[in-house]
């Protein structure tokens, strides 16, 4: 092995998976290592993963601050196709991986690395999505997975491998953690261990970024979310860039008690698994998106990209971010956004996002032709020959039934 790679990029958290696997690639492979952590806005500080990597013989660190970049060029054009996956999640794991997988693949090139490497299980979608992400931006690139080729196969083994090669690890690390968690500007998902029980409801001081529904405020709270294109531009009228407008969503729908999800979805490698989510401002922002696009989509093209729509989850999902049929999709998407400019007014209220009003220059909601009043725009009476065309073959299979 060691003769096979000479330098690997480590996606690198500082945590105790993380610090096991630079300690291990280093004696695996004797390779030089160079770290990447990235700042998604998971709300964590990242300096000492900076400290605990350069204690463990790093030369070359990389820290950085993705999260406009997360915002604008992978969570927006992903919400302007409206995905959910199974109808339920908002992707907020998934859509993460693509770009941390860009970035390690740029850190490779630029350091003249010829491997990179991940710290996700075996079991998992994240190793898939790492992967196809990689192979995609660089398909000669060397991926080593250390889950997939060592043994050390428990929370025991990786805390015996950590103390006896003096690796730092925090007090909470040497009990078993209720569950695994994995956090960004999006959201924060919750899995495994005391939740795998999918009968059990989880315990409510879990949650750390909204309130609980019953517990929050009992006055509802509105707020207007100005869109260009598709994308959100303005919340209350303040513009913001999309990573500061994500987190005052979040700030508002967190309050509210919205964004909760208590899911049991398919992975793509063909087990279930129960995942608790918690994606505030998403979920504000995919109520106040539909609202506008019901006043300016045409039908047609609304009813289509509702079909898009679970398609293009389910890409995201299983990790072909990078793929043609992804960028086709986003490409007919895009084109029914450009003129989904508009205002649209929500009321927060005990976790719940309703839209309340909407208004855009492009609405093709006209009142006069909508009103049940009096009108001039419409004869009623052309209904009846629209109505006897559409019920033509109903008739005729009615008339064939008769006669069996």
């Amino acid at each position: 092995m060691s003769s096979s790679v000479r330098k690997i990029v480590l996606a690198y958290s500082g945590g105790l998976d993380t610090s096991v696997i630079l300690k291990w690639l280093q004696e695996t492979y004797s390779a030089e290592i160079v770290t990447f952590t990235a700042d998604l806005g998971q709300g964590e500080e990242l300096e000492p993963a900076r400290k605990k990597a350069e204690g463990m013989g790093v030369k070359e660190i990389f820290v950085d601050d993705l999260r406009e970049e997360f915002v604008r060029d992978f969570v927006f054009p992903m919400f302007r196709a409206n995905a959910l996956y199974e109808g339920t999640y908002l992707l907020g794991t998934s859509i993460a991986r693509p770009l941390i997988a860009k970035r390690q693949i740029e850190i490779a090139e630029a350091t003249g690395a010829d491997a990179v490497a991940h710290g996700a299980t075996g079991k998992g979608n994240d190793q898939i999505r790492f992967e196809l992400g990689y192979y995609a931006l660089k398909p000669d690139i060397k991926v080593i997975a250390p889950w997939r080729e060592w043994d050390l196969n428990s929370r025991t083994k990786l805390l015996q491998y950590a103390e006896e090669r003096q690796i730092p690890i925090a007090k909470d690390k040497r009990g078993e953690a209720p569950y695994s968690t994995d956090a960004n500007l999006l959201h924060i998902s919750y899995e495994g261990k005391a939740l795998e029980d999918p009968w059990v409801e989880a315990d409510a001081d879990m949650y750390t970024r909204s309130t609980a529904p019953e517990d929050a405020p009992d006055q509802a709270e509105y707020v207007e979310i100005d869109f260009i294109k598709g994308d959100p531009v303005a919340v209350n009228g303040q513009k913001l860039s999309p990573a500061a407008l994500l987190t005052k969503l979040n700030e508002l729908g967190g309050r509210h008690g919205i964004g909760r999800a208590d899911i049991v979805e398919n992975r793509f490698v063909g087990m279930k698994s129960r995942g608790i989510y918690e994606t505030p401002g998403g979920t504000v922002l995919f109520v106040a998106r539909r609202g506008l696009e019901t006043l300016v989509l045409d039908r047609g093209a609304m009813h289509l990209k509702d079909e898009l729509s679970p398609r293009y989850a389910e890409i995201v999902y299983n990790g072909f971010w990078f793929s043609p049929e992804r960028r086709m999709l986003q490409a007919a998407i895009d084109e029914s956004q450009k003129k989904m400019d508009g205002v649209v007014r929500l009321k927060l209220f005990k976790g719940l996002a309703s839209v309340v009003g909407r208004k855009s220059p492009n609405s093709l909601y006209d009142a006069s032709y909508a009103t049940f009043e009096a009108d001039t725009v419409y004869n009623q009476k052309d209904a009846e020959g629209f109505i006897k065309l559409n019920a033509l073959r109903l008739r005729i299979a009615a008339f064939q039934d008769r006669k069996r």
